[in-house]
């Protein structure tokens, strides 16, 4: 099988977020998302592209990597091939080999929670587990419950708002209003909204931006996060109930989301807002000095 791994250009982002799309089923673990590569859109075209790895077989897409850092990919893979030793074993020698310049650096990482066959061929060549995330997926077939707070829909007049809960709920955000209208001007913000939720003083105390798949397809929150300042009072369970009910409206079948397990309060509070905990999945890790398993 010959396998072939490029970089999109910007004319190509559209057909691999409708890819990506297409592999979102709700009797699938959660990979990734076009709504991940929709948040980082927020710095420009040109920039999710570069990020980006494609992989075709015979003319048809088969993986699609998001280059989080230089040594760390989060991996998509199409459920058709999902049990496909031979491209299992193509996928991780491209990953594996500095020339094809995926990943860079002695140790990288990769993020693939689907795909039986590529996780058995991490293992078989001498990947070891990485750190540990918890997914969480809420059926969204049935109704949803009204949040205990007052919720509304990001534009332009609310986008002061948006970025300063943002800012105020992690620690290292660098996000500014003209990051949003960049994000917001995308293709892939067509399905998706930023929500803010308010408390009885019409304070900024909670933001989500949620993302469909398309209709009866899983949904993502990516990110969500509340302001430092108005923590313990569940603003985070109530407009990650707001999430789940800005995916039904948008025809998604569930909303997803993934933690880093060690991340104990947010797990906590995706189960408070009616998500199912889903075993938890590793990345995997592996150094290069320390070479491969032939």
């Amino acid at each position: 099988m010959h396998v072939e791994v490029t970089t999109p250009d910007v004319s190509g982002l559209g057909a691999v977020l409708s890819e990506l799309g297409s592999w979102q089923q709700d009797d699938l673990p959660v990979q990734l998302h076009p709504g991940d590569l929709g948040w980082h859109w927020r710095f420009g075209a040109d920039v999710l592209a570069k990020t980006l790895r494609v992989w075709t077989a015979e003319g048809t897409v088969v993986a699609v990597g998001f280059l989080d850092d230089q040594s760390l990919i989060r991996m998509g893979v199409a459920p058709a091939v999902e049990k496909d030793e031979e491209l299992a074993r193509a996928l991780v020698r491209d990953l594996e080999d500095p020339a094809k310049g995926v990943l860079i650096g002695d140790k990288v990482a990769v993020e693939a929670r689907f795909g039986a066959a590529l996780r058995s061929v991490f293992r078989e060549r001498g990947w070891v587990d990485d750190e540990p995330w918890t997914p969480l997926v809420r059926d969204l077939r049935g109704s949803v419950e009204a949040p205990d707070l007052r919720v509304e829909v990001v534009g332009p007049e609310r986008v002061a708002d948006r970025v300063a809960v943002q800012r105020a709920a992690f620690d290292r955000s660098t996000f500014t209003a003209d990051l949003w209208t960049t994000m917001a001007q995308s293709p892939a913000y067509r399905h998706a909204r930023c929500l803010v939720g308010y408390d009885g003083q019409d304070n900024a105390v909670a933001t989500v931006t949620v993302w469909s798949a398309g209709e009866g397809r899983p949904g993502l929150l990516e990110p969500m996060g509340v302001h430092r300042d108005h923590r313990g009072h569940g603003y985070g369970t109530a407009i990650t109930i707001a999430a789940a009910a800005a995916l039904r409206d948008l025809g998604a079948s569930s909303a997803t989301v993934a933690t880093r397990t060690a991340n104990a309060g947010a797990v906590a509070t995706y189960a408070s807002a009616g998500f199912r905990r889903v075993p938890a999945v590793t990345d995997f890790a592996f150094t290069r000095s320390a070479g491969a398993r032939s």
